[in-house]
């Protein structure tokens, strides 16, 4: 086989469309089902640029020329949207950087404008009376994840990758500089003729550690998301982002409104998965309430931690090929937001493996980084 990629996630699926539709022979492996980790679940992601890492933005301007058409290319609907993001200020010590902030996005080719409190309360009518003005985004949007990776999936097969789920690597053979084979638990092993690339999020880091003893500074964690009853009429109109409060919300075409931002939940170990934590789904919801106060007892009609995501240290991905080994490349630690860029990085990465040139876009995301 010429490339394996490992994982079954938006990047998986994403590299293995980028490389099949190019020619070339390709088989994906995924340990559960497709979009079973961090790129499913309930809700939608947001596709913003507002209040990124600078060495981001070049992605996500190219992703933003990507996700309008990205349905018609996969033949899939992504449900992607073009709402606007809005990062909300409440505090006067935060209003000095939005305009350095604003300035700096709009040299990167992203459109930002900072809004006074009266001008966001014509886009944000329902936001408390204390808001005080927003940055805004007006090419950041919404899509559906789930629906994004099977398409991705989908269009691969098309394509004429396989894809395998179900289907564990349990070993990495190596020789000479090079993978040569990887061994799993449905089949005895399969050759790598070309190349293997790891995109299995949280289980990068412990796969690395073990057989290449290439330790990453990146950690696992599980997301909380919490999903209101249908609310009418909707109280927001945009992607919102906040300055302080750890808030991040979306409107659903449901009418339900889905409140996240970086409250965490649990493992479990003895069943297996990840749990929300009573606390922080109430003080999650309690944030909601205090920007849009419309929302106060609204019926809270889920509440899931079940999906695990890696972060780095820096805030940003580790994009690299693996040091001594000349056909192995990998991707991990998201850090919650690597689903906006995931159509251009999924391109510029195959198009690295097949070309054996890297995108300088991608170079700022080397593991050289932390040395």
């Amino acid at each position: 086989m010429d490339y394996i990629i490992i994982g079954g996630g938006v990047y998986g699926c994403g590299v293995a469309w980028e490389l099949a539709r190019q020619g070339a022979e390709v088989l994906l492996l995924e340990a559960g089902t497709i979009a079973g980790g961090a790129s499913g679940g309930l809700g939608k992601r947001g596709v913003r640029a507002n209040g990124r890492d600078l060495r981001e933005l070049p992605l996500m301007r190219m992703a933003y020329e990507q996700w309008p058409t990205l349905h018609e290319e996969l033949g899939h609907d992504t449900c992607y949207a073009r709402v606007g993001h809005l990062q909300i200020i409440e505090r006067p010590r935060d209003l000095p950087s939005a305009s350095a902030r604003a300035w700096m996005q709009q040299q990167q080719g992203i459109a930002t404008q900072v809004l006074d409190g009266a001008t966001l309360r014509e886009r944000e009518p329902y936001v408390n009376e204390g808001v005080l003005g927003a940055l805004y985004c007006p090419n950041d949007g919404i899509a559906d994840h789930t629906a994004t990776t099977l398409g991705y999936a989908a269009a691969a097969q098309r394509a004429g990758a396989q894809i395998w789920t179900g289907t564990s690597v349990t070993a990495i053979e190596q020789k000479a500089g090079r993978v040569t084979a990887v061994q799993t638990t449905t089949t005895e092993r399969i050759a790598v003729e070309k190349a293997l690339i790891l995109l299995a999020n949280s289980a990068v880091p412990p796969l690395l550690e073990t057989t290449f003893q290439l330790t990453l500074p990146i950690w696992s964690r599980l997301p909380q998301v919490v999903l209101t009853a249908p609310v009418d009429p909707l109280p927001l109109h945009h992607l919102i982002g906040h300055a302080h409060r750890r808030l991040a919300m979306k409107a659903l075409p449901s009418g339900q409104v889905m409140i996240s931002g970086g409250w965490l939940g649990r493992w479990d170990e003895r069943q297996g998965q990840g749990l929300t934590i009573a606390d922080q789904v109430t003080g999650n919801v309690a944030e909601a309430v205090a920007l849009y106060p419309v929302l106060d007892g609204v019926a809270i009609v889920d509440a899931v931690a079940d999906r695990l995501e890696t972060e780095s240290t820096d805030g940003i991905p580790i994009v690299d090929q693996v040091p001594g080994i000349a056909n192995l490349y990998y991707g991990t630690g998201w850090s919650g937001h690597g689903w906006a860029i995931a159509p251009a990085v999924s391109r510029l990465l195959a198009a690295w493996v097949f070309s054996g040139q890297r995108s300088p876009l991608l170079a700022p995301f080397a593991y050289t980084r932390f040395r």
